[in-house]
């Protein structure tokens, strides 16, 4: 199998920044997401994250800073959610880290707050392979991490 290269696509005004590099194992979604057609804009992304599970980087981070999005964009990102828990080695890590405005963040008060809050994601990751961590960073007006809290799996 070849090596996998980065991809990165760049934002518009309804779709998001995201930027998936194979080296360091990054995969990073930011801006808005409300495409007319979310086959369009997350299929490539979906194909990187299957080739990208075969051969993965030891550690991985998600990095969701997605301040909206649409049903569509939920779908395809539980999907690539979903995929990278098929990182077939239990000694690697999974790291998803979501990005929050601080009002949302400071009404949750314990873990289980957290989890309950993302029980998607949080249900998706319960059955990975790779160890799981959800980080969760409150930001403010722009968009600079202010306080973050850390839940294991």
């Amino acid at each position: 199998m070849e090596k996998l290269t980065d991809l990165l696509i760049e934002k518009t005004s309804k779709t998001p920044r995201i930027e998936l590099k194979f080296t360091s194992g990054e995969i990073l979604l930011s801006g808005r997401s409300l495409p007319e057609n979310a086959t369009r804009v997350y299929e490539p992304v979906l194909n990187w994250v299957n080739n990208y599970v075969i051969q993965p980087q030891p550690v991985t981070n998600l990095r969701l800073n997605v301040e909206y999005f649409n049903t569509s964009s939920s779908l395809w990102i539980s999907k690539i959610v979903k995929t990278l828990t098929r990182i077939n080695n239990p000694d690697y890590r999974l790291m998803v880290h979501i990005y929050i405005p601080l009002e949302e963040y400071d009404d949750m008060k314990r873990s289980a707050d957290i989890r309950d809050s993302f029980t998607p994601i949080t249900d998706i990751l319960q059955d990975s392979i790779p160890e799981v961590s959800l980080k969760l960073y409150a930001t403010d007006d722009a968009s600079k991490v202010i306080r973050d809290a850390l839940v294991l799996f």
